[in-house]
């Protein structure tokens, strides 16, 4: 059991903070949750905390978006980011994560400042589409856990309206993190730290979640593709600073 103390009441606000944004945008849990929470636990603690909550917090939103989902849209995203979980939780465990985190942050804040400005270029080949960001977004989950920018960029810069672009969103981070969980577990991550953490913070998830999806309904498609863009932008920045061990 754990004692009431600076740290757990901080995580709880972080974990709130991050099941609203989820609840709202249908993403964001891990970019919220995961840079704060690494300021006093481990990041080898601090992201299987995080993806067993994601996981939950998933199948939460998915019964309110369940009608949008498409399946023919995110199946390729599934059999690339399937593809890309072992190749992220390989990196968590033995590679210099810092590395990845500049790359992809830089990658990341540099696409979405892009769409902020009124970049957009269709990509046609869609299955070719979905397949890349599909098995980035899988690296990215087994290694820290913050898949959701790739993903988020393709469909906005394909012009999906906000509900089908939350739908689509949970139904494959659903799956996505799911599947993690047994690879995490085989790698020794899933301690007896970690759970008590995530019982702890359960019930913070569960008040953020029904929060962000009470109003969801309150957003037009036009200002929820600004909040999803500036929230992967903000992303990308954390990640650059991350690994440049700024914060």
């Amino acid at each position: 059991m754990f004692e009431v103390s600076i740290p757990i009441v901080f995580a709880f606000a972080i974990i709130l903070l991050a099941a609203l944004t989820y609840g709202l945008t249908g993403f964001g849990f891990a970019l919220v949750s995961v840079p704060l929470l690494v300021l006093f636990l481990s990041p080898k603690t601090a992201i299987p905390i995080v993806l067993l909550l994601n996981t939950a917090i998933n199948f939460i939103v998915l019964v309110q978006v369940w009608r949008n989902v498409s399946f023919k849209r995110i199946l390729p995203l599934l059999v690339a980011g399937l593809a890309g979980i072992p190749i992220g939780t390989w990196i968590l465990l033995y590679l210099d994560v810092a590395t990845l985190k500049i790359f992809a942050g830089t990658i990341v804040a540099l696409t979405a400042l892009a769409l902020i400005v009124g970049f957009r270029r269709e990509i046609k080949n869609k299955l070719t589409g979905f397949a890349i960001t599909g098995f980035a977004s899988g690296v990215l989950n087994g290694s820290t856990t913050m898949s959701g920018p790739p993903v988020v960029l393709f469909l906005a810069n394909q012009g999906t309206k906000k509900d089908d672009f939350r739908a689509d969103l949970v139904a494959y981070f659903s799956v996505l993190f799911l599947l993690t969980i047994p690879f995490y577990f085989v790698n020794g991550l899933l301690t007896n730290e970690v759970i008590n953490y995530t019982i702890m913070l359960f019930p913070a998830m569960v008040v953020g979640s029904l929060a962000g999806m009470a109003i969801v309904h309150k957003v037009d498609d036009e200002l929820f593709r600004k909040i999803s863009l500036v929230l992967v932008l903000l992303s990308g920045l954390v990640a650059l600073a991350s690994g440049l061990h700024l914060i």
